[in-house]
C-alpha cells in the first residue's frame, strides 16, 4: 500500500512530452556516487508520489542521468518499491502459467492524461546499482515489469506514445494538450 509522505525528498516539475530535449534522448550514465545522487534519489520519489505516478525517470524531471525510481504493485499486488543507478533491463521467460507478455492501459506523468493499450513483456529484470555504487536488482511481474520497461525506456528516449502507430499517438498527444491541455503546442 502506498503511503502519502512516505518519501522526505523535495518535488520537482515533471517534464512534459515535447517540452525538454532530455525526454527524447538516452541519457548519460550515471559516474559519480554519494549525496547528491542520494538527494537525487529522494527527489525522484517525491516528484513521482506527486504527480501520483507508480514510476519515474530522471529525465522526467530534467535530470540527465539513468537513474528511475519505482513503487508500483506486481501481479500479485505486492508493492515493488526501489530505484536503480545505470540499469540494464532484461526480459524474462515466464514461469509457468505466466503469460510472455500482457497488453494492456499504459500512461505517463509526461503524457498527461491519455492511456493506451501497449504489450509488455509480463516478467522483467533489471541489474545496476544504487546510490553507493553497489550492485541491485529488481524483478518484477505484472503492472511492476510493465514499469521497469517503461523507465527503461524513459532513459533509452523513448516515451510510451512513441511506440504506437503515427495516427494514435499524435490523437493521444492531441489529448494530452486538449484545450487546457499541459503539453506544448
Amino acid at each position: 500500500m502506498r503511503l502519502p509522505g512516505r518519501y522526505s525528498g523535495t518535488a520537482r516539475p515533471i517534464v512534459t512530452y515535447g517540452s525538454d530535449p532530455v525526454l527524447h534522448r538516452s541519457c548519460a550514465p550515471v559516474t559519480e556516487f554519494g549525496k547528491e545522487l542520494r538527494h537525487l534519489v529522494l527527489d525522484m520519489f517525491a516528484s513521482m508520489e506527486a504527480a501520483d505516478g507508480v514510476g519515474l525517470a530522471a529525465n522526467q524531471i530534467g535530470v540527465d542521468a539513468r537513474v528511475f525510481v519505482i513503487d508500483c504493485p506486481d501481479a500479485a499486488g505486492e508493492d515493488v518499491v526501489g530505484y536503480v543507478v545505470n540499469p540494464r533491463l532484461t526480459v524474462l521467460e515466464p514461469h509457468e502459467g505466466e503469460p510472455a507478455e500482457e497488453v494492456t492501459e499504459e500512461g505517463c506523468l509526461s503524457v498527461p492524461g491519455p492511456y493506451a493499450e501497449l504489450p509488455r513483456a509480463f516478467r522483467a529484470r533489471v541489474d545496476g546499482v544504487d546510490a553507493a555504487g553497489s550492485p541491485v536488482s529488481i524483478e518484477a511481474t505484472g503492472m511492476a515489469s510493465r514499469c521497469l520497461q517503461h523507465e527503461v525506456d524513459h532513459l533509452d528516449g523513448t516515451v510510451y506514445v512513441d511506440k504506437l502507430p503515427e495516427e494514435q499517438r499524435e490523437r493521444l498527444l492531441a489529448e494530452a494538450a486538449g484545450p487546457g491541455g499541459d503539453l506544448p503546442a
